[in-house]
């Protein structure tokens, strides 16, 4: 690339907007439809316990793996490996499969951030239905026009703020969403969190518990927090890698990277918080995914009184600012591989992204009418859980064990200029006698949380689980 178009190449303005950007990549709806829920499924403290302490074992180095690909080469994933490595290899052919991991993504992420925007809408207006939460998101999901309408408007806000660019776009408007959905977090937990009857809420949450264990086996709980830990993050699609190749090398990563990952946990916190105490005070029991926050909590707004519309409206503003928070840092990586692979303009990559992310984002926004005849995983399941399956399960775990390995063998990068990009800066900073814990065992545990994932997702965990106690006589 000439060195007319490096000195194009746009920078973060602050290391705030760093890390609030890379946190509201970070920041999902998974933080508030299924951790609550798995926490209180676990244990409560028990289960949150664990979690951190895997999110600081192994999130923490694999956040700063692929933050360190992106700042050492100053480019994303996807034109990445070759100015690190001689000998890129195979990882010419595992980017590609990285950038199209993102677009997997976004093709049923745009859809669903449309359902958090026309919620608000819906509840303030008068159309949406109290008495009737069900059969109002039956009829919402079914209408073609609806869907197609609120995911076009999540397309259309999303590059919208990557056209008005990295600076005065994507990191401007992503920092000031980060400060609504935190007031809106903690003015909905203080109000929640007083209503009679939520402390048994906050106790179900918080409080710890072994009587779980006689539920669940720790083997469950222990895997639950550990695929919690790694699929949280986004990591494995060059989605932090781009932020990283963004920063100066005034702070090491690895302490951007506890910071970033102190933010994410907070907001889950944060979210259950709001949720449980808010079930309990109206003696509904809480489930996880889009029954919990479509059908669920709207009976537990209806159940407040006047105020009931306003909290529910509010709270969806605040899953709207979570869910486009991460549409934009998403699709300023997808804005910024084209940049890079094609040599064009911003607004030119723009232009030729927009459309055909639209076009892709059809099938998953009519998969639940007229093309809800599609079961791809078998009854029930829909576009939707394949696109999910597809990014989760499969192209999260193995990009970052991909990034992984490119950081810590000598075939590829290697330990040594990993380490130097790393602990570039002032902050926390990795040893070097971890080369071997992520070398080996860090891999060895990324696989074997791919695999039970795979097990579990298709009902084969448990039948394995219970021949295996069978096996030993247990």
């Amino acid at each position: 690339m000439s060195n007319q178009t490096e000195k194009k190449r746009e920078t973060l303005a602050s290391s705030l907007g760093f890390l609030l950007v890379s946190a509201g990549c970070a920041v999902g709806l998974g933080n508030v439809w299924r951790f609550p829920y798995i926490v209180g499924r676990n244990g409560g403290a028990l289960f949150v316990l664990l979690y951190i302490v895997f999110l600081l074992v192994f999130g923490l180095p694999m956040m700063t793996v692929e933050f360190a690909v992106g700042r050492a080469a100053q480019r994303s994933l996807a034109t990445a490996y070759p100015l690190l490595t001689p000998r890129p290899g195979i990882y010419r052919a595992i980017a590609p499969l990285q950038v199209a991991g993102n677009w997997l993504l976004m093709m049923f992420y745009t859809t669903v951030a449309g359902w958090m925007l026309a919620y608000p809408v819906a509840i303030l207006s008068g159309w949406f239905d109290f008495a009737q939460p069900e059969a109002f998101f039956g009829q919402f999901l079914a209408s073609p026009s609806a869907q197609l309408f609120w995911m076009g408007v999540v397309c259309l806000v999303g590059f919208g703020v990557c056209a008005l660019g990295l600076e005065k776009g994507v990191e401007s408007v992503t920092k000031k969403m980060m400060a609504a959905l935190f007031l809106i977090l903690v003015g909905l937990g203080i109000y929640v969190c007083f209503l009679p009857g939520a402390g048994a809420g906050v106790a179900y949450y918080l409080k710890p518990s072994l009587a779980v264990l006689q539920e669940r086996s720790i083997f469950k709980v222990v895997l639950d927090a550990l695929g919690q830990s790694f699929f949280t993050l986004s990591l494995g699609i060059g989605s932090m890698a781009i932020f990283g190749s963004y920063t100066s090398r005034r702070w090491t990563l690895g302490g951007e990277s506890a910071k970033i990952i102190g933010i994410d946990t907070l907001v889950a916190l944060l979210s259950g918080l709001i949720i449980f105490p808010a079930c309990f005070a109206f003696g509904t029991k809480p489930d996880a995914g889009p029954s919990l926050i479509f059908i669920t909590l709207p009976k537990v707004f209806a159940q407040m009184g006047k105020v009931g519309p306003w909290i529910g409206a509010i709270f969806f503003i605040f899953l709207g600012l979570a869910a486009l928070t991460t549409v934009i840092t998403v699709f300023e990586n997808i804005v910024a591989m084209t940049m890079e692979r094609r040599q064009c303009t911003r607004h030119r990559a723009i232009r030729r992204n927009a459309p055909l992310l639209f076009l892709l984002s059809v099938p998953c926004a009519l998969g639940f009418g007229v093309l809800s005849f599609i079961k791809p995983l078998g009854e029930g399941s829909g576009i939707l859980d394949l696109e999910d399956f597809l990014v989760s399960n499969l192209a999260l775990p193995l990009g970052s064990l991909a990034i992984l390995i490119f950081c810590v063998s000598r075939r590829y990068w290697g330990w040594t200029n990993f380490l130097k990009e790393a602990n570039a800066g002032n902050g926390l900073k990795l040893p070097e006698g971890m080369r071997w814990y992520m070398a080996y065992l860090l891999p060895a545990v990324m696989l074997f949380v791919f695999a039970a994932s795979l097990l579990d997702k298709f009902g084969w965990l448990d039948p394995l689980l219970a021949w295996g106690r069978k096996l030993l006589g247990a």
